[in-house]
């Protein structure tokens, strides 16, 4: 499917959740490796704000992509991220929705305030 590229740059992104290891299968443990270059992937959990609206994220990057400095409810940056919508079906139920990727995560710095 198409992989659509995600415009952050008015928006504050705040980590919610701490980078860990994306498992591939539960049931066996095994983790989850990107399809080109077979590095381990992570996910995390960010709060994208935008225009007063804000939405909870589940993001994958590349274990190589976490950088250090990450704090819990801290600004981050997201270089390259994309959104991919995916559908399958499980135990006979159809299931949809939008994956997210980026190419890393990195410590960002709070959006100046206009008239602050």
């Amino acid at each position: 499917m198409r992989s659509i590229r995600v415009e952050t740059s008015a928006a504050t992104i705040l980590l919610t959740e701490a980078p860990e290891t994306k498992i591939k299968d539960r049931q066996t443990g095994e983790i989850a490796t990107d399809a080109n270059s077979g590095e381990p992937l992570m996910t995390l959990g960010v709060v994208h704000i935008e225009d007063g609206e804000s939405s909870l994220l589940k993001v994958t990057v590349p274990q190589s992509g976490v950088s250090e400095g990450l704090t819990l409810g801290g600004p981050v940056a997201l270089p390259g991220l994309v959104a991919r919508p995916w559908e399958s079906t499980f135990n006979g139920q159809q299931r949809h929705g939008i994956a997210f990727r980026a190419a890393a995560v990195t410590p960002a710095a709070f959006p100046v305030q206009a008239g602050a």
